[in-house]
């Protein structure tokens, strides 16, 4: 980068300004999607039909999240004004169709044209806004932030985790006192609102001026050749330690409100979910930056995978869900385990490409990066799905100050995560190269 583009104070080769803004006001935009837990219940509730149906609408959006970051990847290589105006409009039109389509099912109650008609707007159209939106803004803060990649990544998946801290009291607020059909006035509200934050973001995303991107298709590799400059097994890899943990995860935060109320601190569920949303966040930059510190990026996973397991194993020894209500003891060994999954959940996210960067290089970046995010689309088919199926298939439920919970379930949800923690620290350990930065150190 020239000498005249990292000190000018112009703003046009402001690197807060071209890319640390952008990125958040994009990813604070659509990292609302984990919002989802304080609505699902109201749609649900408003046009007729089982949380259950619903729940969907949220695992489409994931699963399109990782797809269109995985298919439109090039897009995004290529020209990120491109990708990320995509993004604007389809994360805002969906949010307002989605708005639309509870105000039908409000008025035609049971009717499968409103279920169907959010799993479109919620799940696929959104979901493209979110994986467009998503990828738009990493490369270029890496090539701004070439001494501090990590902190530059990091400050905009953080703002990603951040967002449900920061909109859903405002969300709940909303839905308080908006009257009659609250819930699909707030999706048409927020549309406009988001539609307004990325259209600014777009507007101001630059990479540097002295970025040339190859035009000639001769002169960059294919992915696939990129790719295999290391043993394939190196990136399979990576692919399945960032399925992986994301897949654990979501199965933990998905039954995390359940979990506070089996240890007797239902009146605390959200300042404690408040909680885990910032250790969410601070994962996503303290983890991404303290690698900058290190010699090998990947001994960050080895951190979250080894702390994963020591604290799911406590729990499942201590029987810390079924047995921690009044035991002071348990519920801390519980809330640490929400907290560290929450923060490592998040540091995986920051930490994914600056370590394929690391390892293939910045020139395909947002393209490897994009084929990565498919494991997050497979992931969010599978870590609520199948922590929701154990809870249903084992343990007992029973009633507890009104609600119902199933103590023992949510304790065999820890069986399948430590299983998955220990083959994802296996692969870590011995798939996943050493860069040759790390080995020259």
């Amino acid at each position: 980068m020239s000498e005249q583009t990292k000190t000018s104070g112009g703003w046009r080769t402001n690197k807060w300004v071209r890319a640390a803004i952008p990125a958040l006001l994009l990813h604070c935009s659509i990292g609302t999607v984990y919002c989802w837990s304080i609505f699902s219940q109201e749609i649900a509730d408003y046009i007729g039909f089982s949380k259950g149906a619903t729940e969907w609408a949220f695992s489409f959006a994931i699963f399109f999240l990782g797809m269109s970051a995985a298919f439109l990847g090039n897009i995004v290589e290529k020209d990120i004004h491109k990708s990320s105006l995509i993004a604007t409009i389809c994360f805002s039109v969906g949010m307002a169709l989605t708005g639309f389509f509870i105000y039908y099912g409000g008025q035609h109650t049971g009717s499968v044209v409103s279920l169907v008609g959010i799993y479109i707007s919620y799940g696929f159209i959104m979901g493209v806004g979110l994986g467009t939106g998503y990828l738009s803004p990493v490369k270029t803060l890496m090539l701004w932030f070439q001494d501090r990649k990590g902190l530059a990544t990091g400050l905009a998946v953080a703002g990603f985790g951040a967002a449900k801290a920061i909109a859903s009291p405002i969300m709940q607020s909303m839905l308080e006192n908006l009257g009659e059909g609250g819930i699909y006035k707030m999706f048409i509200i927020l549309a406009c609102v988001y539609f307004v934050m990325m259209f600014i973001g777009h507007l101001l995303l630059a990479k540097p001026a002295d970025w040339v991107e190859p035009q000639d298709k001769n002169a960059k590799p294919s992915i696939m050749e990129v790719i295999k400059t290391k043993p394939i097994t190196n990136y399979i890899g990576i692919w399945v330690m960032f399925y992986i943990n994301i897949t654990c995860g979501l199965a933990l935060i998905s039954q995390e409100k359940m979990i506070v109320k089996c240890v007797g601190l239902a009146a605390y569920v959200g300042i404690i979910s408040t909680i885990s949303a910032i250790f969410n966040a601070g994962g996503r930059l303290g983890f991404s930056s303290w690698a900058d510190t290190m010699k090998d990026r990947n001994t960050i996973y080895k951190m979250i995978f080894i702390l994963s397991i020591v604290f799911t194993a406590l729990v499942m020894i201590t029987g810390g869900i079924k047995n921690g209500e009044g035991n002071g003891l348990l519920i801390f060994l519980v809330l640490a385990l929400i907290f560290i999954v929450n923060a490592g959940y998040g540091g995986g996210f920051s930490n994914v490409p600056t370590l394929l960067s690391d390892h293939y290089g910045m020139g395909s970046i947002s393209a490897i990066h994009g084929i990565t995010l498919s494991a997050w689309a497979f992931a969010g088919l599978t870590g609520n799905q199948v922590a929701t199926y154990i809870v249903n298939h084992s343990g007992e439920w029973i009633e507890h100050d009104g609600v119902k919970m199933n103590p023992i379930g949510y304790q065999n949800v820890l069986f399948f995560t430590i299983a998955l923690y220990i083959v994802a620290l296996v692969l870590c350990l011995t798939l996943v190269r050493p860069t040759d930065k790390s080995k020259q150190a």
